[in-house]
C-alpha cells in the first residue's frame, strides 16, 4: 500500500485578550489525536498540528488561530490530505492588551475581528490534495454542514453535535462531494477515526 501524508489539526485555539486571559472553546483534541493514531497505525505519515500537547505524538505545537494558519500553510503543499479536526476560533481580539487588564466596577467591552478561514484557504489553494472539514452544529446539522462543504470547496465534511465535545464516543455524519450522507453510529472516537481514514484512503489510493 502506498504511503500517504496526512496533515491533521487538533484542539481548540486560544485568542489572548491580555497576557493571561484568552478566548477559547471546549475542544479536547480527542478526535484529532484519534485520526492521527489511525493514520500512523495503517503505515501513513502524519504531520500533527495541535494546541494540546500529547506525549504520544510528535506534533507542531501552536496556540492561536493565526499560528495554526501559518503552520497549515507551511505543510499543506507536502500533504496528500488535510483533516481540519481542530476547533479554530472564528474571532480574535482586535487589540491585545500588553498588560493584565485590572478588574473594575465598569463594564468591559472587547472588540473582536474575524480570524483567517483556514479551511476556505485550503479549499481555494489545493492542487491534488483532499481537504476535509468538521462541522459542529447545534441545529440544521446537515443543511449547515453541506453549506460549509460547498462554500469552502471541501472534498468531505464530517458533521457532529455539541454532545461530541470532550466525550469518548460520538456519532458522526459524513458527506463527500456529489455523494449521499453516510452515518457512522455512536462509537469510540478511535473506531470512527479508523473508518474515516479508510474512507479517505479509498479516495486517495
Amino acid at each position: 500500500m502506498a504511503k500517504l501524508h496526512f496533515l491533521i489539526t487538533a484542539g481548540g485555539t486560544r485568542e489572548y485578550i491580555d497576557p493571561v486571559r484568552f478566548i477559547t472553546n471546549a475542544s479536547s483534541g480527542k478526535m484529532g489525536f484519534a485520526l492521527a493514531n489511525a493514520a500512523l497505525k495503517t503505515g501513513h505519515k502524519v504531520t500533527l498540528i495541535s494546541t494540546i500537547k500529547n506525549p504520544e505524538f510528535k506534533s507542531v505545537n501552536v496556540e492561536s488561530a493565526e499560528q495554526m494558519f501559518k503552520a497549515v500553510k507551511k505543510y499543506f503543499t507536502k500533504c496528500d490530505c488535510l483533516i481540519m479536526a481542530a476547533a479554530v476560533s472564528d474571532y480574535t481580539p482586535a487589540k491585545k492588551s500588553k498588560i493584565k487588564i485590572k478588574k473594575s466596577t465598569s463594564n468591559l467591552t472587547i472588540k473582536l475581528k474575524p480570524t483567517t478561514d483556514i479551511l476556505k484557504w485550503a479549499g481555494k489553494n489545493k492542487k491534488n490534495q483532499i481537504v476535509v472539514g468538521f462541522a459542529l452544529e447545534d441545529r440544521n446539522l446537515r443543511k449547515n454542514a453541506e453549506k460549509k462543504l460547498q462554500s469552502k470547496n471541501l472534498d468531505m465534511i464530517i458533521a457532529n453535535e455539541p454532545s461530541a465535545i470532550g466525550s469518548e464516543k460520538s456519532t458522526v455524519q459524513i458527506k463527500r462531494k456529489n455523494s449521499d450522507w453516510r452515518i457512522l453510529p455512536k462509537a469510540d472516537k478511535s473506531f470512527l477515526a479508523k473508518r474515516i481514514i479508510n474512507l479517505l484512503c479509498q479516495d486517495l489510493l
